[in-house]
């Protein structure tokens, strides 16, 4: 086993992301690291990038082991590497043959692996938009304005077209349009969301660092972390890459929220939305957006209304939660629970008291 400072961290973060790809459905992806956290050696530049990598290299910092993953993928994905292509689902070989095309890789395409380690991984979970889908009709019911929409995290911009996308119900209804781009059909438990109207007149998003899928190497981006032995997942991705693109504007979240929140919206509700982002927002930047929220609610009217989903990480299990606050009035909704990859959806509104928002 390699020896160094940063060697335990990375290798506790290797096998601690392996587990979490395991619980998601992954059990390709659970070998793969565990495979490098066996085997990861010094002597190739990019071990050694890896094994001298400092900091946070978990999912809460810098996710060194999806940065590994997504760069071999990436390989696999461009057809520059067949040995390894040949190594991957839906090919079944033994770990000496898979480590060996791993670190073959590691030698031939060298300069490519670097520079993708030095990218935070990035993807766009189509399947979120199995909530986002129903929560729009949930708000469409109780309203019934058009909606002007606005994402914090947005990456590619794929979820801000979540009304051109369709959700199967178990009673064999759909929500969406009837000529859907794609259809999500996560396990589905509890009531049924509302069938309504959904009609979208405007959509913008921000992000760190976005990904322009309409270019060949952003779409590769977007496909090369997700799992390789998930083929619906890369199949949704390609669907969605299908809409027309939704602008994604570079920046800081909350400066851009204060421009959207500052703009008069009569006769659109104005949703401002986020999956799996809100919580990657320092303590006191989250609390500064919630109140940039509650005054640009205090500000709202019938015609003019305003509202805040959000599907994150809330300290309970499984999953995460997803809610809604609508103004006038404040009033939030937690409207179930959501797979972080949005594999299953637990529909349960429940109305909490008004002014409670968060």
């Amino acid at each position: 086993m390699p020896t160094g400072s940063a060697e335990p961290a990375l290798i506790a973060a290797l096998r601690a992301q392996a587990t979490a790809c395991a619980g998601l459905g992954s059990p390709f992806m659970a070998r793969l690291l565990r495979l490098a956290a066996d085997r990861l050696a010094p002597g190739l530049p990019v071990a050694e990038r890896l094994l001298g990598w400092q900091g946070d290299l978990g999912p809460a910092g810098q996710s060194v082991p999806l940065r590994l993953a997504g760069a071999l993928h990436g390989l696999v994905l461009s057809g520059l590497a067949p040995g390894l292509a040949a190594a991957y689902p839906p090919h079944a070989v033994d770990d000496d043959w898979l480590w060996r095309e791993i670190e073959h890789a590691f030698r031939a395409h060298e300069p490519r692996l670097l520079e993708w380690l030095d990218r935070p991984p990035q993807t766009n979970e189509v399947r979120r938009s199995a909530a986002l889908i129903a929560a729009g009709h949930w708000l469409s019911a109780r309203v019934g304005l058009p909606f002007v929409l606005s994402e914090i995290g947005a990456s590619a911009g794929l979820n801000l077209n979540w009304d051109r996308f369709a959700l199967a119900l178990p009673d064999g209804s759909r929500r969406g349009p009837r000529a859907a781009l794609l259809t999500l059909n996560p396990d589905w438990q509890g009531l049924l969301p509302p069938d309504a109207q959904v009609r979208v007149v405007g959509r913008r998003g921000v992000d760190l660092s976005p990904i322009d899928a309409d270019t060949p190497e952003g779409a590769l981006r977007l496909c090369a972390y997700l799992w390789p032995d998930q083929p619906e997942r890369l199949a949704l991705t390609r669907a969605a890459l299908g809409a027309p693109a939704a602008p994604v504007d570079r920046g800081d979240a909350l400066p851009w929220l204060a421009r959207r929140l500052a703009r008069p919206r009569p006769g659109a509700l104005h949703v401002v939305f986020h999956t799996v982002a809100w919580q990657y927002l320092s303590a006191p930047a989250r609390a500064a957006g919630a109140e940039m929220l509650a005054v640009a609610g205090a500000r709202a009217t019938p015609s003019a209304p305003l509202a805040h989903v959000a599907m994150e990480t809330d300290g309970d299990d499984p999953g995460a939660g997803l809610a809604v606050t609508l103004w006038p009035g404040g009033k939030r909704v937690d409207l179930g629970r959501v797979d972080f990859h949005g594999r299953w959806v637990r529909w349960n509104p429940a109305p909490a008291a008004a002014g409670a928002t968060r």
